[in-house]
């Protein structure tokens, strides 16, 4: 791998068989395929496979994501493209509107990284775009990967979060991993 994610302070967790949707917009396309690239080869480094598919816009990738997850045919799912400011307030509309749309999406239950990059200038996307520089496909891709982990492991849990055999993973996330326990 080129550049890794090892800034992402996260070890990427090892998803044999998990299988991510990357849902791109091809806008500028040069900037699409540096994405795609720094997002298949996390996934590829993870174990996981991934699908391709290419909407119109930044506006319909959650849309896209929304169908996918409707048929529960995927683990994760990684949302590319860039929107780049312009003369208009559209730029604002594209932005808020695509990352209201995967976030609402996230709190559904789906697991997904979102790698809509929203700059000012070209020079900006293509510096986050490189898979050797900034590799914000590849985060996005680490993203989803982690949420995946993370809910695979609350699935093997029961409601009183026992894991089978009476072992639990502990996730910290701040304070003491085990509080005070109430009446």
């Amino acid at each position: 791998m080129a550049a890794s994610i090892e800034h992402y302070q996260l070890p990427l967790p090892r998803l044999d068989g998990a299988r991510l949707l990357i849902v791109v917009a091809p806008y500028y396309r040069q900037i699409a395929e540096a994405l795609i690239a720094g997002a298949r080869q996390v996934a590829a480094d993870a174990g996981a496979t991934v699908d391709l598919v290419e909407v119109p816009g930044a506006l319909e990738v959650p849309t896209a994501i929304g169908l996918a997850a409707a048929r529960g045919l995927y683990d994760g799912y990684v949302a590319l493209g860039c929107v780049i400011r312009g003369e208009t307030t559209h730029y604002d509309t594209v932005c808020n509107d695509s990352s209201r749309g995967i976030t609402l999406l996230g709190l559904q239950g789906h697991c997904i990284g979102n790698g809509i990059l929203t700059v000012e200038n070209y020079e900006q996307a293509a510096v986050r775009a490189d898979p050797a520089t900034q590799n914000k496909g590849g985060g996005a891709a680490a993203a989803a990967l982690h949420l995946i982990a993370l809910k695979r492991g609350w699935d093997r849990q029961s409601p009183r979060g026992d894991a089978p055999g009476g072992a639990r993973d502990v996730i910290r996330l701040a304070g003491e991993i085990d509080g005070p326990r109430g009446a």
